[in-house]
């Protein structure tokens, strides 16, 4: 029998190489808020952001062979911690609630899919099962002092029939979590704007011109770090910092989090399942800031 939050884990290709810090840290404060994480087993590649520009039911194909795999577990749904992933498997779930296109999907697959549990992502989970209170219950090292711009990204949240969750133009999941770690969460303008996504390979000038604004808009409300739970958004605003410094003329210094860091901190967990060494722009700039506000507020 399972445990009144168990779900089938997906972690994403992207959680087994560049952002391992983000599925490490994901698992670690799952376990710590009492959700159990149960891999899905030979799991595949959901196709990435190419698939679906190729072919509709192939794509389909490959993430519905991972819900068929899930099906087997004794779980109550379908969590994973990237907004990609998750964007194609509830594509693929709710285009196969037509019949006719579950027909051509499965006769793709040597098991079929059965598409029966609902698909959420991490943070949806954390956010409506656990709630920012039970978060806040946790805590035992406050974040209090420390201003971060919450960054949702441009997939979490739409298309909003599909996602089915939060407001797809305001999004407050990330800022209710992060105020109940005691944070101070700046009210961050461009929220869902997009980075550029994966033309960093092809296009890095757009990345470069997409990824500065947020950065720009992020200093403006004087945030100390930015805070995102997409392993490519990620990628764009820290790993590609320098880049964007070098095209834009611009000396940001900003660090970007995983939300599912600044939790594990708050709740007290140990560095190593946490990986904040991971980060390319060291967090402890920000740490510093928040030292420094606290001290400024109790004088």
């Amino acid at each position: 029998m399972s445990s009144s939050l168990t779900y089938a884990y997906y972690p994403g290709c992207s959680g087994l190489g560049t952002s391992i810090e983000y599925d490490q840290s994901t698992r670690a404060i799952c376990a710590a808020l009492g959700i159990e994480l149960v891999d899905i087993p030979d799991w595949s590649c959901c196709g990435s952001t190419p698939a679906h520009t190729v072919d509709h039911t192939l794509s389909a194909a490959l993430s519905a062979r991972n819900i068929a795999q899930a099906e087997e577990l004794d779980v109550q749904g379908i969590i994973t911690p990237c907004p990609s992933c998750l964007t194609n498997l509830k594509t693929a779930s709710h285009r196969m609630e037509d019949p006719e296109f579950k027909e051509k999907v499965n006769k793709l697959l040597d098991k079929p899919a059965e598409n029966r549990l609902p698909i959420m992502s991490v943070l949806q989970v954390i956010s409506e099962k656990v709630g920012p209170e039970g978060v806040a219950k946790k805590v035992v090292s406050s974040l209090e002092g420390l201003r971060v711009a919450p960054y949702y990204g441009c997939i979490m949240n739409r298309p909003p029939d599909v996602m089915d969750f939060d407001d797809c133009e305001n999004p407050v999941a990330m800022d209710e979590l992060m105020a109940a770690l005691g944070a101070d969460v700046a009210p961050f303008p461009l929220k869902v704007e997009c980075c550029g996504a994966s033309f960093g390979v092809a296009r890095k000038d757009i990345v470069a011109k997409l990824s500065g604004k947020l950065l720009d808009a992020a200093e403006d409300v004087e945030a100390h770090a930015m805070v995102t739970a997409c392993p490519l958004c990620q990628m764009n605003l820290d790993l590609r910092q320098d880049q964007i410094n070098s095209a834009n003329g611009s000396t940001h210094d900003m660090p970007v989090f995983y939300y599912t860091q600044l939790i594990g901190k708050a709740l007290g967990l140990d560095a190593k399942s946490l990986q904040m060494d991971k980060l390319c722009v060291p967090p402890a700039k920000a740490f510093r800031k928040m030292e420094e506000a606290r001290r400024a507020n109790a004088s």
